[in-house]
């Protein structure tokens, strides 16, 4: 007898006498009430560790502009809503050519309220994967009506055939002793732009 037939047999003699019962999975999902997901969805951004700023649509540029700081070359993917004064609308090929942004500026599909996540399916104003993943800083555009309770209603509004990407605040580490780093694999800095009305 194998080595992987010996483990087997233990596994099926160790479960010779188990329950066989199947017990109900609970789908009991805790719902949150339509008015309280904007304010949750900005909550959990924050506590993610990401910077927040709400603003109208008259002032999306302004807060952009804010959020950028000191950011000299900026990313801007094609399709992005509002024209942002003072950054390069470009498209970088390689990752070398995106290293070289300080910042990138997108939109997101949707944000999720209890987790504080951003999905980007990467259409009009989110650009390919890589843009969200390579310069240091991630300014990101959702408007209200973009924010969805749970996972669940994320993911009966999202095509599965598209590319996702989900952010939960900046890219960030730990190694076994629980040192936070972050910027290891993606954005060290997240901001997210919430758009009222």
């Amino acid at each position: 007898m194998s080595a992987r037939e010996e483990i087997l047999a233990a596994v099926r003699g160790a479960l010779r006498d188990a329950d066989r019962t199947e017990a109900a999975v609970p789908r009991g999902y805790r719902s949150v009430a339509a008015a309280d997901v904007v304010e949750l969805f900005a909550e959990r951004v924050v506590d993610y560790r990401a910077a927040l700023t709400r603003c109208t649509t008259a002032e999306l540029p302004g807060a952009v502009r804010a959020a950028l700081g000191s950011a000299r070359k900026v990313l801007v993917p094609e399709g992005f809503p509002v024209e942002i004064g003072g950054t390069a609308a470009a498209e970088a090929g390689t990752t070398a050519e995106l290293a070289a942004f300080d910042a990138v500026v997108t939109t997101a599909a949707l944000g999720i309220a209890t987790t504080g996540t951003l999905v980007l399916d990467h259409g009009p104003g989110q650009g390919r994967r890589a843009l969200s993943l390579v310069p240091d800083v991630h300014v990101c555009v959702l408007r209200e009506d973009q924010i969805v309770a749970g996972v669940p209603q994320a993911v009966a509004a999202l095509d599965p055939a598209r590319p996702q990407t989900w952010i939960s605040g900046p890219s960030a580490t730990s190694d076994i002793e629980l040192t936070r780093v972050e910027g290891v694999h993606g954005p060290r800095t997240l901001h997210v732009i919430v758009v009222a009305g």
